[in-house]
């Protein structure tokens, strides 16, 4: 089978939602399936198509060596058929399940495999209840990416002006990609061309210089007092903003718009409480909980060529 087709049979299974896998492969149990297991699969071609359509991976196994600290809620399921026979293993995240790709012993023989595995939902509840926005986000998404670190100085001198605390660690801890995705977060040094946080802020600011704020009436653009300054945007053209309103970041209200003139939702809270209500209330205006019950961040950042 070509990736192609194999990245189609990946997608058919993981468009279904939940549902309980049986794997036919002797000595593999239940939980997951696995699509194929052959010493002449394409891997590296599998693995870009994958990641072409839910992001970049996590390698849960490098050369034999298993990340020591995977559990149920980080990957487990993709590695436990395996046991120590994993030689490789990366991990994509959607919804209610996990896909994998990688490379298993399987007697004398090396194969490639690709499988599709049941994902539990990553647990909230037994957070502390004076737990921040950013830790309820990273908890209702199951995420166990390496943070990296931002010049937050640089960028603020840049941009001439102080960014909200919350917004800052989200930027650390997720980096460039999509919650459910769905709401594309805008970060500094993004990988992805158009999501840079700070030239996108340059760009929209130049915009409004040439061609006027008429796209965002009643508001204009920052850096004019009070103009909106954008954070994340939608795969269904809406866009999220602070109104930089006030000598305080951290009260800075939330703007969203949709693709239709005049929309404007505002949200007195921060953009991590925004992201954290959009995914676990139905009530949200632009709710994602509506769609699903598993919650999950897709990166656009592949950790590997850092």
């Amino acid at each position: 089978m070509e990736p192609n087709e194999l990245v189609d049979a990946v997608s058919r299974l993981v468009g279904h939602g939940a549902q309980r896998y049986e794997c036919c492969e002797d000595g593999h149990g239940a939980g997951h399936v696995c699509l194929a297991s052959t010493d002449e699969l394409d891997l590296a071609g599998l693995i870009d198509g994958i990641s072409s359509r839910y992001g970049s991976s996590r390698s849960l196994a490098v050369r034999g060596y298993a990340d020591p600290t995977v559990d149920a809620t980080t990957g487990l399921p993709l590695l436990a058929p395996f046991g120590t026979d994993v030689i490789d293993m990366r991990a994509w995240a959607h919804a209610d399940q996990w896909i994998g790709a990688g490379t298993v012993r399987v007697g004398d023989d090396i194969r490639h495999v690709v499988l599709v595995a049941e994902r539990a939902a990553p647990v909230v509840e037994g957070l502390p209840a004076d737990a921040t926005w950013v830790e309820r986000v990273v908890a209702v998404t199951g995420w166990a990416g390496e943070a990296r670190t931002v010049d937050w100085d640089a960028v603020e001198e840049r941009l001439g002006t102080r960014l909200p605390t919350d917004f800052k660690q989200l930027a650390e801890i997720f980096r460039n990609g999509a919650f459910d995705g769905f709401l594309t977060l805008y970060v500094p040094e993004a990988a992805v061309p158009g999501m840079d946080f700070v030239e996108h802020a340059e760009y929209l600011a130049g915009f409004a210089a040439r061609s006027g704020t008429s796209l965002w009436e009643p508001y204009g653009i920052y850096p004019a007092p009070g103009g909106l300054l954008e954070w994340g945007s939608s795969e269904q053209a809406d866009q999220f903003y602070w109104l930089t309103e006030g000598d305080d970041p951290d009260r800075w209200p939330v703007l969203a718009s949709e693709d239709i003139p005049d929309t404007w939702t505002r949200f007195d809270g921060t953009a991590a409480e925004f992201v954290f209500r959009m995914l676990t209330e139905r009530s949200h205006p632009h709710s994602v909980a509506r769609y699903y019950d598993t919650h999950w961040f897709q990166s656009y950042e592949d950790e590997d060529e850092e």
